[in-house]
């Protein structure tokens, strides 16, 4: 399993890179994991968007799904070699409206997912755990059931401990790290500090911080979770087109 950075910001694009985008590859198969602003140009640096096989989105606020829409225009209108008919877009249905506008006639198919459940996608089994946020979101287990490498991306969420026991064992934990430490208050997004200790308590080999802040110096929010996370486990910063292996 391969993982590709598209974008990495919360709330809004920054300084030419977008928000929340990851795809993930399993052999051929090509998963896009949300599409945030900025989404579909990145995505066409590195694939064709019509070679996509589905599409996954961990909730519907905008930095998560502002691409959607262009990228069913983009199914719509290049009739090319598209890899399958209509893009299976994956969805929770808590939200009827916006779940509804993932199907676009000739172009998409909104699919449902079951929270509660394992889901065949692909290659991957997926799972989900409901998260701490204002709108229902839900984080993502994806295992590759060929190696049984397994993926975990918390989604938006504040701290909460049992996020630990989902991610247990996997290679790689993706963190929504919206603060560094000093952030007090009310929070609907988790600290470098809380990243890390997840990260520790869950036992991953990697912690990948993204979702990240405007504002706060990246190598300080790497030292910040490193220092939390403890030396057995590298910690690194979302960067644009970054590529991890779970091999």
């Amino acid at each position: 399993m391969k993982l590709t950075v598209l974008g990495y910001y919360g709330g809004y694009p920054y300084n030419g890179v977008g928000t929340s985008s990851y795809l993930v590859t399993s052999g051929n198969y090509q998963l896009l994991l949300d599409c945030g602003s900025g989404a579909l140009n990145a995505l066409e640096e590195v694939l064709d968007p019509l070679q996509l096989d589905s599409v996954l989105l961990t909730h519907y606020h905008h930095d998560h799904t502002a691409d959607v829409g262009v990228l069913q225009y983009y199914w719509q209108l290049r009739q090319g070699d598209r890899k399958t008919p209509l893009l299976p877009i994956y969805g929770h249905t808590a939200d009827p409206l916006n779940f509804g506008a993932l199907t676009w006639a000739g172009a998409t198919e909104g699919r449902a997912y079951d929270p509660a459940a394992v889901n065949q996608i692909g290659p991957f089994d997926v799972t989900f755990m409901p998260t701490k946020h204002p709108v229902p979101a839900y984080a993502v287990k994806l295992v590759e059931r060929e190696t049984g490498q397994q993926l975990v991306f918390s989604a938006d969420t504040a701290y909460i401990p049992n996020l630990a026991t989902f991610a247990t064992g996997s290679q790689l934990l993706m963190t929504d790290t919206n603060f560094g430490a000093d952030k007090t208050g009310k929070m609907w997004h988790m600290t470098s500090v809380q990243s890390g200790q997840v990260a520790k308590q869950a036992h991953v080999q990697q912690l990948l911080l993204t979702h990240l802040p405007q504002d706060v110096p990246f190598d300080q929010l790497q030292r910040e979770a490193q220092a939390a996370a403890g030396d057995g486990i590298e910690v690194l910063i979302a960067k644009k087109y970054l590529k991890l292996d779970l091999g």
